[in-house]
């Protein structure tokens, strides 16, 4: 499955059709979304939803060959485009810091981008739109990737265990490597999303326009279960609610946005937790894309 364009990791599954490209989260690499490509990855034929659908591994991050992190959304969104070894127009499948880049790729690339389906976005309005204390607990969950201990021994076992579980509709050779994958470059994620608020964010607030597509943004109704832990309950249902909210905003920029919450759904995990949900909203997407409209 894996095709090496300039250094670049690229998995595809299916041919014709709309081509859909997963950009996964900060911690997620392609192979994690594999679900949403198939009923059932598990089977020997991974016959794919209808389409071709190519799953990315950002420089830095997956497969990919290492570069130095982080990066701007500018020079995640260039690379995409020159590398992508499908011609477009795309429909892009964000999620959370993925839907950032998905963001500047259309900004930057409007031709390119059919439709667009945001799973748990970023927003670059995030911590403006939520109580001030939100802001600090955000920043009390955020550690420096550096002082951070290796894992124990009992915690690979725990994590081991949890990823069988997690990712059980794998096929058993994708599983163990991204099981082994995850365990060795838990950081990968921390590093990549180190810019995030102090930089990508302001990069699309002030990236111009984007295509005037169909757009689905899908809400984790659950958020972050970490935030539960730190964060007395009136607060984390209020950050929750805020959430929803900026997502709901997000939606109606678009002509043809709509607004999606996947109830009981986690922040990252929400593609496996709800996979018909998800694969619901791309194939309404599929439907519906045409050649955009800039605005």
């Amino acid at each position: 499955m894996r095709t090496m364009v300039r250094g670049i990791a690229f998995y595809r599954l299916g041919s014709g059709g709309p081509t859909v490209v997963y950009l996964p989260g900060a911690g997620l690499v392609g192979l994690d979304f594999l679900n949403l490509a198939t009923e059932n990855p598990a089977t020997e034929n991974l016959a794919a939803e209808p389409g071709t659908h190519v799953f990315y591994d950002r420089g830095g991050t997956g497969w990919s060959d290492p570069v130095p992190l982080p990066r701007s959304a500018a020079d995640v969104a260039r690379e995409l485009h020159e590398t992508v070894p499908v011609p477009g127009p795309y429909i892009l499948v964000g999620h959370s810091m993925g839907a950032v880049y998905a963001r500047r790729f259309a900004q930057l690339f409007p031709a390119d981008v059919a439709a667009m389906l945001f799973l748990d976005p970023g927003h670059e309005d995030l911590f403006a739109h939520l109580p001030p204390e939100a802001a600090a607990l955000g920043a009390e969950l955020k550690p420096d990737p550096a002082a951070l201990p290796d894992l124990t021994e009992a915690q690979l076992e725990a994590a081991r265990t949890a990823y069988a579980s997690l990712l059980a509709a794998w096929p058993d050779e994708v599983r163990a490597e991204l099981t082994d994958h995850h365990l060795a470059h838990w950081r990968t994620g921390l590093h990549e999303a180190a810019n995030l608020e102090s930089e990508v964010y302001d990069e699309v607030r002030h990236g111009g326009e984007v295509p005037d597509v169909p757009v689905i943004v899908l809400t984790a109704g659950a958020g972050n279960p970490a935030w539960s832990g730190h964060g007395p309950p009136e607060l984390v249902a209020k950050t929750l609610a805020g959430i929803r909210e900026l997502h709901a905003g997000l939606a109606a920029s678009f002509t043809r946005g709509e607004h999606r919450v996947l109830d009981g759904a986690t922040h990252q995990y929400a593609h496996i937790e709800q996979p018909g949900a998800v694969r619901a909203a791309l194939s309404d997407l599929i439907a519906r894309s045409s050649p955009p409209a800039v605005r």
